[in-house]
């Protein structure tokens, strides 16, 4: 297996790193993309008022939505005292993964001085050296000459890495532009929403009443990124079905972008959240993790974006139902579950009954739910039976 390691402190993640990292991972055929963020850079020393090692790491964690599924984030360094050293990094990689091929991937500007790190013998003997190289700017003799060198002193094996669609661009430009109210366009969009949340590098955005579009990548940060083309996909559905059936569109968009902002937390932290919010809990709702995020999430969405309370009950009420609803908790709840990532069986006749009559569809959704977790020898809780029940009693067949 071919393991890309790629350090740094990412402050913050730029879309020059996801450039390189899509570079790497396609010339060298990784099957693996590490990206480790130091805790204390051994090179350089943070700004006052940086970031935190782990607001720092969330970051990276949320750049990953960009790089597939073989990219993912390790908090090694973090985790690890004093001086994030490259060389003591890849040896305990090294140990992970005894048999693969580790490939360290860097900028031109470290590799032209890898010299002077520490250990950069043990850092040669332990993987690959694959720098990036920008075509049209990077010196090729100075390339060469780095190459030849590092074979020659440290028997290092060295690849360079084109980068044709290089974004060049520093984290240090990013963080100016940021202090300036811009810089919107050099981040992926999960990273924006987060600095935006954290009010990091000088930004002070206002969170109340965000329009959708806004709201949208601070939505995504909230979410892991495996998440993020559901959520996406919500507010995808409840637009189409609040322009079906006559609700509004930009309370819809808001409920689907905010439906699932602590679905990631564990149960501690959603019980955490219940407590410091003054949220009842039932017997059922103390013991199923899966029910208390539509609590917390409508929690949040209220006390962070101000929502009113037709949006706080539509994502209240989304994963249980309840008697009665509301045309947008009608649509929040059957956008969550036929948005276009879902499959499963069942959702194409799911998906046509909604579009065809939105209360036999509701229905039709509260009775497979009902029939699966009964099935899976589940509990199911009251208030799902009540609506479906209640729908029932209406006379919707």
């Amino acid at each position: 297996m071919n393991i890309g390691i790629y350090g740094g402190t990412f402050d913050p993640p730029h879309r020059g790193h996801i450039a390189a990292a899509k570079a790497a991972v396609a010339a060298l055929h990784l099957d693996r993309l590490l990206l480790i963020p130091d805790a204390v850079p051994p090179h350089k020393a943070l700004p006052e008022g940086s970031p935190t090692a782990q607001q720092r790491c969330d970051m990276a964690v949320l750049a990953t939505a960009e790089l597939g599924r073989q990219a993912e984030v390790s908090d090694m360094e973090l985790r690890r005292a004093g001086v994030s050293y490259t060389a003591d990094t890849l040896a305990q990689l090294r140990r992970q993964y005894p048999e693969d091929e580790l490939y360290l991937l860097m900028g031109t500007d470290m590799f032209l001085s890898l010299q002077s790190w520490r250990q950069p013998d043990r850092i040669a003997a332990l993987a690959h050296i694959a720098p990036f190289r920008r075509e049209r700017e990077d010196d090729p003799a100075a390339f060469a000459a780095q190459k030849e060198r590092l074979e020659r002193d440290y028997g290092a094996s060295v690849t360079v890495v084109p980068n044709p669609d290089v974004v060049d661009i520093s984290s240090t430009e990013v963080r100016a532009a940021l202090a300036q109210g811009g810089g919107e366009d050099m981040l992926p969009p999960a990273v924006w929403g987060y600095i935006c949340r954290e009010r990091l590098y000088g930004t002070h955005t206002d969170l109340n009443h965000l329009t959708p579009e806004a709201l949208r990548p601070v939505a995504l940060s909230y979410l892991k990124p495996r998440r993020m083309p559901h959520v996406l996909g919500t507010e995808q559905e409840a637009v189409r079905l609040a322009e079906r059936y006559g609700a509004d569109v930009t309370k819809a968009r808001v409920a689907a972008l905010l439906h699932d902002c602590t679905k990631k937390l564990d149960m501690a932290e959603q019980l955490a959240l219940c407590e410091r919010y003054r949220i009842p809990l039932d017997e059922l709702e103390r013991k199923a993790l899966k029910l208390l995020h539509s609590k917390t999430g409508a929690a949040i969405a209220r006390d962070v974006f101000a929502v009113d309370d037709e949006v706080y009950n539509a994502i209240l009420y989304h994963t249980t139902g309840k008697p009665d609803m509301t045309l947008l908790e009608k649509i929040i709840y059957l956008a969550d579950y036929i948005e276009p990532t879902r499959d499963f069986p069942g959702v194409e006749e799911l998906r046509r009954t909604v579009y065809e009559d939105l209360d036999r569809g509701l229905l039709l959704g509260l009775t497979m739910t009902i029939q699966e977790m009964e099935e899976l020898g589940n509990p199911v809780h009251h208030m799902t039976r009540d609506a479906r029940d209640y729908l029932m009693k209406r006379g919707i067949s």
